[in-house]
């Protein structure tokens, strides 16, 4: 398949409409990152981001443009680092526009000691950490739940979890949705997939999951700092993970669902997993509603697991639970209801984001006061062996795209090309040396996350920042990473 792309500006490049598109491909990307994006193509790579992009498209009722982020790389339908905003009225929902972890995404919390207080402490809180985070794959929780509570769960999320003590309402304050989003009805989920969250609440998971300890390296933004109470050398702790089982399992269910209502309403689909439904269909409502538990899910979820690195901060260091406050916590993996402006008028759209972070602007209802004169935070996770980054949404970003920004730094290899090349003892030990503790569970899934399987986050970030569409705040570098 041949794919025309044409630079439109310095960290813009545009697939111009062409064949069965709707709108054209907008990517942002530097021309290093984009010759990679452009290179698969010509190699004939058939699992390509830039066709996935040419695909997204080509469905029905979409705005605007088919984006993708500079993170961008190949996914189930929808390329990772991809958003597809579409009309409710005209317009459909897709289960590779939400992926199959619903909702993944990252909880960031700061305390108020810095780095030299924690200095020679590290293993000492990197063990309690290890201990009593429950990672890995199957991983249980403390948390065992009964059905009609696992239906709560979906309903209230993380205000379920502060209800039966794990953290504080202050806690939902500056979550997005306040941890809880509207229109979840559990009979949309199947009992296999609640059987598989009996457990689960308050566990880490496996794969790119992680909990960091990290501390605040260099400030960008003096005045988003202050307003976001960042400081120098402050101790940060990210906490990266989804919907865990209940997540993948409604993707699976819904799959098949949405193939049958994709030939019912006669929707050409490219590629199987691209499978959709009208949203206004009986089949896009129920969707969606499985959608909104799953996303209610991954906020309790999160919740749990800062209660739970809060007791091991107290434990370790003795530090007061109380002074450990959540930051912000947003989604990357989401289909969500939201008013943005399209040629001029306010419109009412169903906005997928697969690995990208919404990054409203200033002012915008949905973003904590004590925020609202900078924008949201837009946490966007790198590797165990670089960094991460702060950053806040703009105007320009809503203008654009739908107030959306990078999620990380974006895969260059595979997970199993990744254990080919790397072996999780040497990195383990190559990160010892350059001060950085990883406690994994699995060596084989250290090795998948290898810093070397990813894109420079500083480039891809450095893309969305010099574009205009957010702006960078901080930068934070890890000391501590325990992964599943």
């Amino acid at each position: 398949m041949k794919i025309d792309v044409k630079q439109i500006s310095k960290y813009i490049w545009e697939i111009p409409k062409s064949g069965e598109m709707l709108v054209p491909g907008r990517i942002y990307a530097d021309k290093e990152l984009m010759e990679h994006l452009i290179s698969d193509v010509e190699k004939g790579k058939e699992w390509n981001a830039l066709v996935q992009v040419v695909n997204v498209a080509c469905l029905p009722g979409i705005q605007k443009a088919s984006i993708a982020m500079a993170d961008i790389h190949p996914g189930y339908g929808f390329a990772i680092g991809a958003i597809g905003a579409f009309d409710t009225e005209t317009g459909v929902i897709s289960v590779a526009g939400v992926g199959f972890d619903c909702n993944c995404g990252v909880r960031t919390l700061r305390a108020q000691i810095t780095r030299d207080d924690i200095k020679g402490k590290e293993e000492k809180l990197a063990n309690e950490l290890f201990m009593t985070i429950p990672a890995g794959l199957g991983s249980q929780g403390q948390i065992k739940l009964s059905l009609s509570e696992i239906d709560e769960v979906l309903i209230k999320g993380a205000r379920f979890v502060v209800e039966h003590g794990y953290g504080w309402e202050e806690d939902l304050t500056y979550m997005e949705e306040e941890g809880c989003i509207k229109g979840a009805d559990p009979k949309a989920v199947s009992y296999e997939a609640k059987q598989r969250q009996f457990k689960q609440i308050g566990t880490l998971g496996s794969g790119n999951h992680y909990l960091e300890v990290q501390y605040v390296s260099e400030i960008y933004d003096d005045v988003a700092a202050k307003v976001y109470g960042l400081f120098p050398n402050q101790i940060l702790v990210s906490i990266h993970c989804g919907s865990r089982a209940l997540g993948h399992q409604i993707g699976t269910d819904y799959l098949k669902i949405l193939e049958a209502a994709s030939r019912k309403y006669n929707i050409p689909i490219r590629e199987r997993e691209l499978v959709c439904a009208p949203f206004k269909s009986e089949e896009g409502k129920r969707y969606f509603s499985a959608i909104n538990c799953g996303i209610n899910a991954a906020f309790a979820n999160r919740q749990a697991l800062t209660h739970l690195t809060r007791k091991a901060f107290n434990s370790a260091l003795n530090v007061d639970e109380k002074s450990i406050r959540t930051f912000y916590d947003i989604g990357h993996n989401t289909a969500k209801l939201e008013k943005h402006k399209v040629d001029g008028q306010m419109k009412n759209l169903i906005v997928h984001r697969k690995g990208a972070t919404r990054a409203f602007g200033p002012g915008r209802p949905e973003v904590p006061d004590t925020y609202k004169s900078i924008g949201q935070p837009v946490l966007v996770g790198g590797t165990m062996g670089t960094c991460s980054y702060i950053l806040h949404g703009t105007e320009q970003g809503m203008e654009e795209v739908f107030g959306t920004a990078v999620h990380g730094a974006g895969r260059v290899s595979s997970r199993e090309q990744a254990k080919r090349r790397w072996r999780g003892t040497e990195l383990v030990k190559q990160l010892q040396e350059q001060g950085i503790i990883i406690k994994g569970h699995s060596l084989p899934g250290v090795a998948e996350e290898a810093p070397g399987a990813y894109k420079d986050v500083t480039r891809v970030v450095d893309v969305v920042h010099n574009a205009g569409i957010a702006k960078k705040v901080v930068m934070t570098k890890p000391l501590i990473s325990i992964k599943g």
